[in-house]
């Protein structure tokens, strides 16, 4: 047999050719067996990212990816689901839809990433909650999707471990937007956790990686396309991120938003219009309900009842958070030293979404090189959307008055404000389109 060499498949890939199944399978091989070095590793997500990959290359490198580790297997009484976001600004989502699909009767296992580029992650903002295990064991991971219907957990050393390296890797080597590497990691994570259906929120706008509709949509489509390749049924919304989806961006912050918006002291338009129309797609996939009125009516019934509140606390509580988060927030989530409102007069014409995540990241609420530490307290609340005229553009949370000046800066430059002559723009729909 001929020796591996990384750099020869690197070298085919820069220079455009077709990668063959295994010589993808040998290269992904050696990502977790450590034949490839970090250096090799950033240079493939960039031959990819310059060069792209074929339908079939991306179905290849999504199955070698899975096939890296252990895929799990079901046997619970009702369907396992999921969703998954291309990241965004203030999304939040996660959190209590996990809690509201599980009210409904599905199971969710939820393995969610660390931010990524001008996005937040779950997991980070997951990690605010003192005591929360975002690392359990396989064998804790099952135990309590079983027992409380939802999980919302990082990514295992044992599932998709070749994505979990390249993941890393695409965060600080500009390789974020690559439609293919997006493709791949999502979908390697998602088979891995034996899913029965799932829904992706591909996020378009100012704040996404995907800023013009037909990028996201070519995204959609692809994850559609080698799902269905793979076996599982996915169906893929593309929803607007020309402002924050939540008006907190951060990580306790939205935390606490996510707590707010499950108990009904807090539930924004948008968000909830973006959050129920993913769960209806999921309700619908793992056939809880027939359509999605139907399914969009249970989510609410679960809200309204406090079913899906519940359902976050014990899941919080099984993964070793506080048993009275949801009741006492305050109590637990680190709140900032210093906080300071930013205003301007004037109507919001639009927002540079992607500032904002940026500013975040300057706070010290997210990453500049994979082994960074994150501040949890600091982000912004309160943040205006367009048409707002109130005046307020946001909330600052920071460490410290050095760090609110900066912020309030950025958020300042974020803003593009209108006058009454009409200067000022409508955001385009929440979900904008579905494509299964």
């Amino acid at each position: 047999m001929s020796r591996f060499l990384p750099q020869e498949t690197i070298r085919r890939k820069r220079d455009g050719l077709v990668l063959d199944p295994q010589e993808i399978r040998t290269f992904v091989a050696g990502l977790t067996g450590d034949q490839v070095g970090e250096g090799q590793a950033a240079a493939f997500a960039m031959a990819v990212f310059l060069r792209g990959l074929s339908l079939p290359e991306r179905v290849a490198l999504t199955r070698a990816m899975t096939e890296s580790g252990r895929v799990l297997s079901w046997d619970l009484p009702g369907p396992v689901l999921d969703k998954h976001s291309t990241g965004g600004i203030g999304d939040t989502v996660s959190l209590p839809l996990a809690a509201m699909v599980a009210a409904c009767g599905g199971y969710v296992p939820m393995i969610s990433g660390r931010g990524l580029g001008h996005t937040g992650g779950t997991l980070d903002k997951l990690a605010s909650i003192p005591g929360y295990d975002a690392s359990p064991s396989l064998d804790r991971f099952k135990a309590v999707v079983r027992e409380t219907g939802c999980a919302i957990i990082g990514q295992t050393p044992d599932l998709a471990p070749a994505d979990r390296r390249l993941y890393a890797i695409r965060d600080v080597t500009g390789t974020v937007e690559s439609l293919d590497l997006i493709t791949a990691s999502i979908l390697s994570k998602k088979l891995a956790a034996g899913l029965g259906g799932l829904v992706m929120d591909v996020k378009v706008g100012s704040g996404a990686f995907m800023a013009a509709l037909p990028e996201a949509r070519a995204l959609a489509e692809s994850i559609v396309a080698v799902a269905a390749g793979a076996g599982l049924r996915t169906a893929a919304l593309i929803t607007c991120m020309d402002a924050t989806l939540a008006s907190a961006a951060g990580n306790a912050v939205e935390v606490a938003y996510a707590i707010d918006y499950l108990t009904g002291r807090a539930r924004e338009p948008r968000f909830h219009a973006v959050t129920v129309a993913l769960g209806a797609e999921m309700l619908v996939a793992g056939g809880l309900a027939r359509d999605t009125e139907e399914a969009s009516a249970r989510l609410e019934s679960v809200l309204a009842s406090g079913a899906a509140a519940e359902t976050f606390a014990r899941m919080v509580a099984a993964l070793g958070g506080p048993a009275d988060l949801v009741e006492a927030p305050e109590r637990h989530l680190a709140a900032a030293p210093v906080t300071r409102e930013v205003r301007q007069a004037g109507t919001v014409a639009s927002v540079d979404t992607r500032a904002i995540g940026l500013a975040v990241i300057g706070l010290g609420g997210g990453r500049t090189r994979p082994e960074d530490g994150i501040d949890p307290r600091v982000g912004f609340t309160g943040l205006a959307r367009p048409g707002d005229a109130g005046g307020l553009l946001g909330v600052v949370h920071a460490a410290d008055a050095d760090a609110a000046d900066r912020a309030e800066r950025a958020l300042r430059a974020a803003y593009r404000m209108g006058e009454a002559s009409g200067e000022t723009s409508a955001e385009r729909p929440a979900v904008i389109e579905r494509i299964a």
